[in-house]
């Protein structure tokens, strides 16, 4: 959901005047797109935010743990080419907008209703240029990283099939307007190549304070490990697309969370002499760096005041990556604290989602135009909570809130997992 009203379809033409010939409509066209101007990329602001978020996570890489030669030479391409991606997602964007301009595949701002920007068309659906790069950076490391026998071969085309599958249905629903209630089921369907290819364990530990308990140190859940694996797509996926409406917020939360699972990984890989259990985190990292450049490179466009939506295509890809690598990397309980803003957004939600309260087309806080400032209503999301308890704010103001709420959700858990560290697991 994002905080866009779709564009009315296309009016019928009126029957009593000429029709244009061929060449007339082709001139049309062409005056059409050299009107269209996208509004510069934010290069400034990315730039701030990458070097807070990606730094780090190269420090611990390069310099501050032993890391295998042949491992981080591996990382250190996939960074390579995922910085590659950027720059062809940063190219590649105002040209998509101006192809989805032509199939009327824009919308209104509706948080600047009011307003001269309120009224400016802006392309939509944007997020499946992302998506495409993604598939193109991910494919190609295949080349520098894995052999034909490779063991995680299989399970990295797999997972690539499933965020593939993910990106055609929200491309679909961003043209077919599916409703929300079928949105929840899709992901079901996008994780049966990963489901069909996992061949890695199926047990749980059990927490320490619990063993005596239960009788077992290890738990092994077979097919209801399957289930909760589709399930965890499910959420995912569906909890970065109902937690949106101002700009910025979608692409920022999915950056966030995506340099937490970088640092994470290094930090396992860093903390463990275990060569397959450094695989599994590295096979993380294959996917996140290329999910975060790509991810700037869209932000640059959707970071205040927006100049592209990034629609459900989006959204939905960017959760089923993050599942996928939570997956695949074998933490998903970690990846689930990550989402500790999303899992409040999502309780929050739930009474409207249930139909026991009623649920509006838009979830959003009110705009005043004579302020710019948002105010919230009493629709249950985390952006309308915030704004109830803590007074208006500009769009602006409230995402980067939003945002920093998110990073430090995902602070609290890497000093919960040192403290429990041990005495846990």
């Amino acid at each position: 959901m994002a905080a866009r009203k779709r564009a009315s379809p296309t009016s019928k033409p009126d029957p009593s005047q000429p029709k244009s010939s061929p060449s007339e409509q082709k001139t049309t066209r062409s005056t059409s797109d050299d009107v269209f101007h996208l509004s510069p990329p934010k290069l400034g602001a990315i730039f701030v935010i990458s070097t807070l978020l990606c730094s780090l996570h190269l420090y611990l890489l390069c310099f501050h743990y032993k890391v295998d030669t042949e491992l981080k030479r591996s990382i250190l391409i996939n960074a390579g080419l995922s910085l590659v991606g950027f720059f062809v997602t940063l190219k590649m964007i105002p040209v998509a907008a101006r192809y989805v301009l032509r199939r009327n595949m824009f919308g209104f701002d509706i948080n600047k209703r009011g307003t001269p920007q309120g009224e400016v068309k802006v392309p939509e659906s944007l997020g499946i240029v992302v998506g495409v790069v993604f598939l193109i950076v991910g494919i190609i490391f295949q080349y520098f990283n894995f052999t034909e026998d490779s063991n995680w071969l299989v399970e990295y085309n797999a997972a690539l099939a499933s965020i593939c599958f993910m990106i055609l249905l929200g491309f679909v629903d961003d043209v077919l307007d599916v409703p929300w209630r079928v949105k929840l089921v899709l992901p079901s369907f996008a994780t049966l190549p990963l489901l069909m290819a996992y061949a890695g364990h199926t047990t749980i530990v059990i927490p320490k304070p619990l063993v005596g308990y239960v009788g077992l140190e290890v738990l092994d859940l077979g097919r209801i490990y399957k289930l909760y694996m589709g399930l965890l797509a499910v959420f995912c996926t569906n909890s970065i697309n109902i937690h949106a409406g101002l700009n910025g917020l979608e692409i920022g939360q999915t950056v966030v969370t995506a340099a937490a699972i970088l640092l994470h990984n290094v930090m396992q890989i860093g903390s463990s002499t275990d060569p397959e259990y450094h695989q599994a985190h590295a096979f993380s990292i294959y996917l996140t760096q290329p999910l975060m450049a790509t991810s700037l490179a869209l932000l640059a466009f959707n970071w205040y005041p927006s100049s592209v939506f990034v629609g459900d295509t989006y959204t939905v890809f960017a959760g089923m990556t993050m599942a996928v690598v939570g997956i695949l990397g074998h933490f998903s309980e970690t990846l689930l604290i990550f989402f500790l803003p999303q899992v409040l957004n999502f309780l929050l939600s739930l009474p409207q989602l249930a139909g026991i309260v009623k649920c509006p087309r838009h979830r959003l806080p009110k705009f005043d135009p004579a302020t710019g400032l948002l105010t919230g209503t009493k629709d249950g999301t985390l952006v309308n909570v915030y704004l109830r308890l803590f007074g208006p704010r500009s769009e602006k103001s409230l995402c980067i809130h939003l945002l920093v709420f998110q990073a430090l959700a995902c602070a609290f858990c890497f000093v919960l997992r040192h403290f429990l560290a041990g005495w846990y697991k």
